[in-house]
């Protein structure tokens, strides 16, 4: 193939890349997009600005002492090449935060960069990754884009950070872990390979070594009788691109102003007279590292553009799918669009509120719980089991139940269980119930706050912050307003139940039934042989089995239990509950407070048991009841009523024509994030026209 036409292609693919980066540039926005280029890494000393130099054959670069090169520079190398029958074609630089400029003299490039390397970092020693973008064009340039980082340092010195080689090492690394970065690892010849500062950090992101090529500087100051050709074949550290020895010029030089054109001749001469690379000197050098890093990356170029493409057009209409999301500019005389707008918010938001809360939202959630099911969970797995695991004893115990009997009682014993004491106890129980269930209205109110914040997340509000902060206001208040009254019909559902004991209701069991159970387990209790015989599988007609005690045989059973006790006279009714010591013919006071002693007497845990029994059966009933009333009261009056009323409580706080200029004043983010959209789609458009041209 013609030498000519592989150059001019190879100068298709690298104005592309050149191109690329201007597209995105001159509009101010960063490059989306992974293009291939040429990132250079090394040591401070390693000579990264000797090589650059000579690639551009011009001195450009900052020079001096510490970090000289502080920001990334982004050097686009354009060939403009000579036509026969014209005048060389001129050199020049241009910048392209200064554009329209040309710079035909390097020396003012050099301050150039300077200049603008202080504007964007704090100080002489402060770092910047936002790169300086230059393009050189000139005849004697291949067209390349390489990409020049700080030199990695180990020592902080003077004013620099004491983490100054961690803040460079991050810097290259952010470039270098592009998968189309090649990476460029400049090496001294005259220090050990191994400790090769910018091979280090290239074998960390490409261990395999296949974006990597090794430049070796300072060849010339080698020992005398030692080369590079174990090296260079890569038998000491392999890299598929392999390496270049170079040699740059001295410091001597330098300061002497000697020519690049003088340095790159006496570094020809040096590798064609050298005894090891004299039969390969035309691998060896600056001009040869320019062809091959020019070949490499329009070969990287040919291969990703595919990619580059796809990347484009993805990019393209996600940003167009985010502008559309953040809309037009509202104008301030609008009012007809801004009435609208408002008027489309409301409607939306309550729509969705309202599907969110049914279950019917297109966007419902695979990885959790939310809106109406949230609800529901709170009714039926929170409240729900919170009553029923309410225990009535687990407060009152056995010897307050006996307090209430006989203080139910009166000054005259009872012969039966008093009703008294069953309503004081079961009254003090179904009271309970109160609180978890004002805390379940509490629970509810909650959810329908977590289903607002949600609903305010949407691009509209982000949009509108003022609009935002007053649907939260007017919400909150509304679902405040309509949480009292649900509060109240709570807790009128528990008192009601306080208020009428309905010992009535066909789930309760009776005094009657309650007493011949107690009687029944009291005498199982004390015939154990008979129940033993039951567990045991042995036949019952074996044994005469009495039958169910009666209600007077129960009766009979408390008076005969307790015999004893009244015909100890000396003891009294109150002997088993009151425990004093008397002196014979002496009338003691009694204390001032009484409280219960001893144990309690048959007659005592009997009526004990009976009276836990009906208030156990009606606890249960009223917990069935208060998870079923409780529930609707409050889908009533907060769920339901929000969803009904929202939408007119809105319109009648939020439909004023005198707020809608407030009301939709855009958020200063949502401003620049428009504007940065329409930037970055019309960069991307000139990109994809780019690299469809190609």
């Amino acid at each position: 193939m013609d030498s000519n036409l592989i150059k001019t292609g190879n100068a298709i693919f690298s104005l592309l890349v050149n191109q690329l980066q201007e597209a995105f540039s001159n509009v101010g926005v960063a490059n989306p997009i992974d293009l291939p280029q040429i990132t250079v890494v090394g040591s401070q000393s390693s000579g990264k600005s000797s090589v650059l130099e000579n690639i551009v054959g011009k001195d450009f670069l900052p020079r001096g002492s510490g970090i000289v090169t502080r920001r990334p520079l982004c050097l686009q190398l354009v060939n403009k090449p000579v036509i026969e029958g014209q005048s060389i074609p001129e050199e020049y630089g241009e910048f392209l935060h200064l554009p329209g400029k040309k710079f035909t003299d390097f020396e003012e490039i050099r301050a150039e960069i300077e200049k603008e390397t202080d504007r964007t970092t704090s100080s002489r020693v402060g770092l910047s990754p936002d790169p300086i973008y230059l393009k050189i064009t000139s005849p004697n340039v291949l067209t390349l884009t390489l990409v020049d980082l700080p030199g990695i340092t180990k020592v902080p010195t003077g004013d620099q950070p004491k983490n100054i080689e961690q803040l460079i090492k991050d810097m290259i690394i952010k470039f270098i872990s592009k998968p189309n970065a090649i990476i460029l690892a400049v090496t001294p010849s005259n220090a050990d390979i191994a400790n090769s500062d910018g091979l280090k950090l290239a074998r960390e992101i490409d261990p395999e070594g296949l974006r990597t090529i090794g430049v070796m500087t300072k060849v010339d100051l080698m020992d005398p009788g030692t080369d590079l050709i174990d090296i260079l074949s890569g038998r000491i550290i392999p890299l598929r691109m392999g390496y270049v020895p170079v040699v740059n010029r001295g410091q001597r030089d330098i300061d002497n102003k000697k020519k690049i054109s003088s340095a790159l001749e006496a570094e020809k001469n040096f590798f064609e007279n050298h005894p090891a690379y004299r039969s390969k000197a035309q691998y060896c050098g600056t001009p040869f590292l320019a062809q091959k890093l020019n070949t490499i990356l329009m070969h990287h170029i040919r291969t990703t553009l595919p990619e580059i493409k796809a990347k484009i057009s993805s990019m393209l209409l996600k940003y167009s799918q985010e502008l559309t999301a953040l809309g037009d500019p509202m104008g301030l005389d609008e009012s007809g669009m801004q009435a609208n707008m408002v008027l489309n918010v409301i409607t939306e938001f309550t729509s969705e509120y309202r599907t969110i809360i049914s279950g019917t939202a297109n966007d419902i959630s695979s990885d959790e719980l939310s809106g109406g099911a949230r609800i529901s969970f709170v009714f039926h797995e929170i409240y729900a089991s919170a009553i029923r695991s309410m225990d009535p004893f687990d407060q009152v115990k056995d010897v307050d139940i006996r307090t209430v009997l006989y203080n139910a009682s009166g000054s005259a014993p009872s012969l039966f269980v008093p009703g008294a004491a069953f309503e004081i106890l079961i009254k003090q129980q179904i009271k309970r119930l109160e609180d978890p269930s004002i805390k379940c209205c509490a629970m509810i109110y909650d959810e329908l706050v977590r289903i607002l914040t949600r609903l305010l997340q949407k691009p509209t509000f982000k949009r509108f912050p003022k609009l935002r902060e007053k649907f939260y206001t007017v919400c909150i208040n509304f679902f405040q307003k309509c949480l009292q009254p649900t509060q109240k019909l709570v807790t009128d559902i528990i008192n009601s139940e306080v208020s009428y004991i309905n010992t009535a209701h066909p789930d309760f069991i009776t005094g009657q039934r309650a007493m011949a159970v107690v009687a029944e387990r009291m005498t199982a209790k004390k015939n154990p042989p008979a129940i033993m015989d039951t567990l045991q599988g042995k036949n019952p007609n074996d044994k005469p089995k009495p039958p169910p005690p009666s209600l007077q045989q129960a009766a009979a059973l408390t008076r005969d239990s307790n015999q004893e006790i009244i015909d100890q006279t000396n003891q009294g009714f109150f002997g088993s509950f009151f425990k004093q010591k008397t002196v014979p013919g002496v009338l003691s006071q009694p204390p001032s407070l009484l409280k219960p002693s001893g144990n309690l007497s048959e007659r005592e845990q009997m009526e004990t048991e009976v009276i836990k029994l009906l208030v156990m059966s009606y606890f249960n009933i009223v917990k069935r009841s208060s998870a079923d009333l409780v529930p609707k009261a409050i889908m009533l009056n907060l769920v339901q009523y929000t969803k009904d009323e929202l939408q007119r409580e809105l319109l009648t706080e939020l439909y004023k024509k005198d707020s809608f200029e407030e009301d939709l004043k855009e958020s200063e983010h949502v401003v620049a994030r428009r504007k940065e959209c329409k930037n970055m789609i019309e960069a991307l458009k000139r990109a994809d026209q780019i690299v469809n041209n190609v």
